[in-house]
């Protein structure tokens, strides 16, 4: 006999059909949190990945955070006289919303800017010197560039202004699954045109003449970049925004930023490295029927070992010189990251500067703290200043009576002759040689974010431009990323017209 059925019982049917549906298709697994992550690299894209993916995950979620060197990557120090300096990424921009909330939820200070004055050297001669005069400055500026550098601050503020909207997007949890979809996002085709030219073609359409471009803006991409005005727009721009008065750095070394985030996110390291990554098929204990895990092999301290994940992040250059991982038995198999990342020798010097060898008779009027330069066959720096170190000094007074601590940012080692040159005379020197970012060579084609189903490349991000907040911005959206795959949040993914619509939420 057929009895019609209530709506109740419509529901109740139609809910009952819904979960057979779930589990026929395999996804069985996604309607419960994933039991294990692993994040692949502890500097700050890696540990910043840990912290976010512990605020979406909740505090059930295992988190596993491995690392074959010191937790903090490319945001190291090195120690000389006794005192730690920066060898890596050194400064911070005030508009750096994520590392100024880490700064302050983390308990962590900041010490005073120390000033300087800054020039910048041809090879021959100094094109232009700072002056501790702000208006005789302002006239030298004047009288080489006109109103260019004030151009150029606006030029940058303009792009900034745009760039800051990917807060507001992540505070509402949108994120975006390629890098180009995030910047088209936040700049429209201008910021991907950007990405598909040089800084020298992008200034040059904003119309900068090219003595402004080969003097000032080559400068600043030697000293943050260690290339010249043919990398791209974008990273060309965040280089320029790098030069702003404002920046700050952490006391005690800006890897005391990773280490607090390790320690927030309730993650384990894992000291150790990463040989392979191979996709399994296991037993689902919960409803019998299997599920699709990520198997890391890597050497521990004890010794070759595997571990089974649910979700991968992988926040460390996926280059062969950096992080030489095998990926196995994926169909399609996982393409290989081959672009190649850039070499810079940071070479720290504890001595008296050779004046002479820019030109000055007399040393007594060298009160330079900063040297950039401009592209030049016969230079071998890219830039020199001195620096500080990362925990206030008592002695500050002796420091700067005796011989500073010169930072030396040079394509090759420095030879002895080089040294000489540069030093009347010095007695202790450090060496840090390192792939610290990307080749820059537009049109940049980022790598996938996505690499597979559950696995994310975070450093896909460096293609755009590499810099600590771009890394924390990354892993904040790729934890979001692998938290609505999971959950199956399409509607949070690559939407469009997000700053309009959001506008309209207020």
């Amino acid at each position: 006999m057929w009895v019609p059925l209530t709506g109740s019982a419509r529901l109740l049917l139609l809910l009952a059909s819904l979960c057979r549906r779930g589990l026929s298709s395999g996804s069985q697994e996604l309607r419960y949190p994933p039991k294990r992550i692993a994040v692949i690299g502890a500097g700050i894209g890696g540990t910043s990945a840990a912290y976010f993916l512990r605020q979406k995950f909740g505090k059930d979620v295992q988190i596993d955070v491995f690392e074959r060197g010191a937790v903090g990557g490319r945001l190291a120090t090195v120690n000389l006289e006794g005192e730690d300096y920066e060898a890596g990424g050194a400064v911070i921009h005030p508009l750096n919303l994520h590392m100024k909330h880490f700064v302050k939820e983390l308990g962590l200070s900041v010490p005073k800017s120390q000033g300087g004055l800054m020039g910048i050297y041809n090879g021959d001669e100094f094109v232009f010197e700072e002056s501790s005069w702000y208006v005789w400055n302002f006239v030298k500026l004047l009288w080489r560039y006109g109103l260019n550098p004030i151009r150029m601050n606006m030029w940058v503020e303009e792009i900034l202004d745009k760039f800051m909207r990917i807060y507001r997007y992540q505070a509402h949890d949108y994120a975006f699954s390629s890098s180009e979809s995030l910047l088209h996002a936040l700049g429209g085709d201008e910021f991907l045109q950007m990405l598909n030219q040089s800084i020298d073609e992008s200034m040059q359409k904003s119309g900068f003449p090219q003595n402004f471009i080969n003097e000032i803006v080559t400068s600043v991409m030697r000293v943050n970049y260690g290339q010249g005005a043919n990398i791209n727009g974008f990273v060309g721009a965040v280089s320029l925004a790098g030069a702003d008065s404002g920046l700050w750095s952490v006391e005690g070394g800006n890897k005391m930023v990773c280490t607090g985030l390790l320690y927030a996110s309730k993650a384990q390291l894992i000291p150790g490295t990463v040989i392979s990554i191979e996709e399994k098929t296991r037993q689902n204990g919960r409803s019998g029927g299997t599920v699709k895990l990520y198997e890391v092999t890597y050497n521990s301290t004890s010794g070759l070992a595997r571990d089974a994940y649910n979700i991968i992040l992988i926040a460390t250059p996926l280059n062969r010189k950096i992080a030489n991982i095998t990926f196995l038995n994926f169909k399609p198999p996982i393409s290989e990251i081959s672009s190649p990342y850039h070499q810079t020798v940071a070479t720290f010097v504890h001595g008296h500067i050779n004046a002479s060898f820019f030109g000055y008779q007399d040393p007594s009027y060298f009160h330079l703290s900063g040297i950039f330069t401009i592209e030049n066959p016969k230079l071998f720096i890219n830039s020199m200043g001195t620096v500080t170190p990362v925990k206030d000094r008592k002695d500050a007074l002796n420091q700067l009576l005796g011989p500073r601590v010169w930072k030396i940012f040079s394509p090759q080692p420095l030879t002895k002759e080089q040294m000489n040159l540069l030093f009347l005379s010095y007695d202790t020197t450090a060496v840090k040689t390192w792939l610290a970012y990307p080749h820059y060579s537009p049109p940049e084609k980022c790598p996938p974010i996505i690499l597979h189903s559950r696995m994310y490349y975070l450093n896909s991000i460096e293609w755009a431009a590499s810099a600590m907040e771009m890394s924390a911005i990354a892993a904040k959206n790729t934890a979001l990323l692998a938290y609505h795959h999971w959950y199956e949040n399409m509607d949070m993914i690559d939407q469009e017209d997000l700053h309009e619509r959001l506008k309209t939420e207020l």
